[in-house]
């Protein structure tokens, strides 16, 4: 009964196929002598009288505290996200803000050399954590 009712099956998939296939050249969507060709949409051209315009989204500056690292944190960090996470969320420890960077670093791909990943730990911790935000 099984085999039989799967032989039923395979025979519809085919022939549901095989009527899909015959549809789509009876629309012209494809001849016979251009099956396994793909052709490309022709471009659209954009009218001369058009007038496109887009503006930004308003993001007001997030105000980080001066010192030593800012620079990295403004250059790095808003490589793949804004700077505004570190002044969002609570304060955190010094241990896992090291963390946080070497997270972005070696799990997420930031390219961030190691120099560079070391000012923004301590930046990060001298002014980001428990006791030391001031905002």
């Amino acid at each position: 009964m099984q085999n039989r009712a799967r032989a039923i099956f395979l025979v519809t998939c085919s022939l549901a196929m095989a009527m899909v296939v015959y549809a789509e050249i009876k629309k012209g969507y494809y001849a016979p002598e251009e099956l396994g060709i793909l052709r490309q949409a022709a471009e659209i051209e954009a009218s001369t009288d058009s007038n496109f315009q887009g503006a930004s989204y308003p993001a007001p500056p997030v105000d980080l505290v001066a010192g030593d690292g800012l620079q990295e944190v403004q250059i790095y960090c808003n490589t793949c996200h804004s700077t505004r996470y570190i002044t969002m969320q609570p304060p955190l420890p010094a241990a896992t803000w090291e963390a946080e960077v070497n997270k972005m670093n070696k799990t997420f791909g930031a390219a961030i050399a190691d120099d560079n990943s070391r000012k923004i730990i301590l930046y990060l911790q001298t002014h980001y954590t428990p006791d030391t935000r001031k905002q």
